[in-house]
């Protein structure tokens, strides 16, 4: 569903993904770990155009987006769910969704539904999104980039700055994502919660994929963990 084929991005002169390549395929989740300042936020930026790639190629089902806008992406069906959630604060809750929502020629989320996964932004549904906790912003986060219809989201650090019953409440909303059939790129350094929800892994360090494998593999290898993961 999603190829990354040999990336090169530059943020200026700086050098970051250093020939990154990677598959996601329907109805999977990808994780991608590392410590700060590795790239992988940088990744997201380059699938999702906003920080375009140099050199390499990105497909995604079967469609060329490596020099295309944002904004036409998003209409491919592809969601964000940007690191530091990035709500509108002066919003409301409703509002912030109204902004996002996309019809679909088959539509699978609508306000409705979105409120059934999350009952308590809709107790919530006329206050202002710096009025939130952060819990709820990510939760609305999620809401935001799902309203837009997505076959695929992009999903960068969900359980940052979580208490443990939250970050629980997202590994639930992602398996009931993934049932319902959506695929994802997955960023994360909670290495626990990667584990439990991804399908497979990659490891970065330095701009580059230094290890790629199964959760359950990954989790046996004390070398990786311990030299690029600080586990």
């Amino acid at each position: 569903m999603l190829s990354i084929i040999d990336i090169h991005t530059y943020y200026g002169d700086s050098y970051v993904l250093q020939g990154i390549s990677l598959e996601v395929s329907k109805g999977s989740i990808t994780g991608i770990l590392g410590r700060n300042g590795v790239g992988k936020t940088t990744l997201i930026r380059s699938v999702i155009g906003f920080t375009p790639v140099r050199r390499g190629q990105i497909l995604f089902n079967d469609i060329d987006i490596t020099h295309i806008p944002s904004y036409k992406i998003s209409r491919l069906k592809m969601g964000l769910v940007p690191q530091g959630r990035r709500i509108f604060p002066s919003l409301s809750v409703q509002e912030n969704l109204i902004v996002a929502a996309r019809k679909a020629r088959v539509q699978q989320w609508d306000a409705a539904k979105i409120f059934t996964i999350f009952p308590n932004l809709q107790r919530r549904m006329r206050n202002k999104g710096n009025e939130l906790s952060g819990g709820e912003q990510q939760m609305l986060a999620v809401a935001r980039a799902l309203i837009s219809n997505p076959d695929f989201i992009l999903m960068d650090e969900p359980t940052e700055g979580l208490a443990p019953l939250l970050v629980r409440e997202i590994r639930d909303i992602i398996f009931k994502l993934r049932e319902d059939g959506l695929s994802m790129l997955l960023v994360e350094q909670n290495l626990n919660f990667a584990l439990k929800v991804c399908d497979a892994t990659h490891v970065m360090s330095k701009g580059k994929i230094v290890h790629s494998s199964a959760p359950h593999e990954l989790w046996d290898n004390q070398e990786i963990k311990s030299q690029y993961l600080g586990v």
